[in-house]
């Protein structure tokens, strides 16, 4: 476990250089700009620094705006998720702090591009490891498991008002350029981790009842369990069948790996539910 959650802390150092790669070489230099929370703090900083002549980095507004998030995911996701977003969200601050900002190209759509890759990737290896860049994505979980209801309409919302700021504070083609960074950075994550808000998971195993235990201390989710059989063993089995966020994911493999690691699983994606997503205890 050691050596498993010490990758898992690499990954998310790694993640976060990229993200503050893809932001100062970048981003930050063509006026375009990323998803969310890191959006939304590019749009304070180009308005503080540009408007206001406060010179206030993109980093510095990114951790702050990351502090009252940190403090909801610890009271409302858990505590592991909770501190390795955070840690990802420190090491971005801190490495947009320490590398300059670089003008690599004059072609916007370049910068759109590449910066979009770069930035998909390192949130898409942080979601695939369990943790997550902060901000909009511990709320989607919040309102996940509060509201049980499709997040990607409140992640759209911030989206949209970031690319119309983009075009107000600077010129239109901005904002049709952080589009296609929006569009790329998210192909990308959805290639690395999976595109879907949930996925159903069937789990067949002889060790239903512990992994049933075990998967119930971490998450409020319901689970069916049916009968099985191997067909050429003809040996009795269950199988679990439960639904979850594409956040718990990590989290599901993980439990599955430590209470039974010759389970067989089978992960698809959720187009949609219907009735009671959480235990109805």
């Amino acid at each position: 476990m050691f050596l498993f959650e010490a990758k898992r802390i690499i990954i998310v150092f790694l993640g976060a250089v990229l993200n503050a790669i893809a932001l100062n070489f970048f981003f930050i230099g063509a006026n375009v700009y990323a998803s969310g929370f890191t959006g939304i703090a590019q749009i304070l900083s180009t308005i503080f620094v540009d408007i206001m002549k406060i010179n206030l980095s993109t980093g510095i507004i990114l951790f702050i705006l990351n502090i009252p998030v940190a403090i909801l995911g610890w009271l409302r996701v858990g505590k592991g998720f909770t501190i390795y977003s955070f840690l990802s969200v420190a090491t971005t601050t801190l490495v947009l702090e320490i590398l300059p900002i670089l003008h690599l190209s004059d072609d916007i759509m370049l910068n759109a591009v590449f910066g979009g890759v770069i930035g998909g990737l390192g949130v898409g290896i942080t979601l695939k490891w369990g943790a997550s860049t902060g901000g909009s994505d511990i709320i989607a979980m919040v309102i996940s498991r509060v509201k049980d209801k499709p997040i990607g309409g409140y992640l759209m919302l911030i989206n949209g008002v970031i690319i119309v700021l983009a075009g107000f504070i600077n010129r239109p083609e901005n904002a049709l350029y952080t589009l296609l960074a929006l569009y790329v950075s998210t192909r990308v994550i959805d290639t690395i981790h999976t595109r879907h808000e949930k996925v159903t998971a069937m789990i067949v195993t002889r060790m239903a009842d512990a992994l049933q235990e075990e998967i119930h201390k971490q998450m409020v989710r319901g689970i069916t369990i049916l009968p099985a059989r191997g067909a050429y063993t003809k040996e009795p089995k269950d199988m679990m069948v439960l639904v979850i966020t594409r956040y718990e994911l990590y989290d599901l493999e993980r439990i599955i790996r430590e209470v039974d690691p010759h389970a067989f699983t089978n992960v698809v994606e959720t187009a949609g539910i219907f009735g009671f997503f959480k235990r109805n205890d």
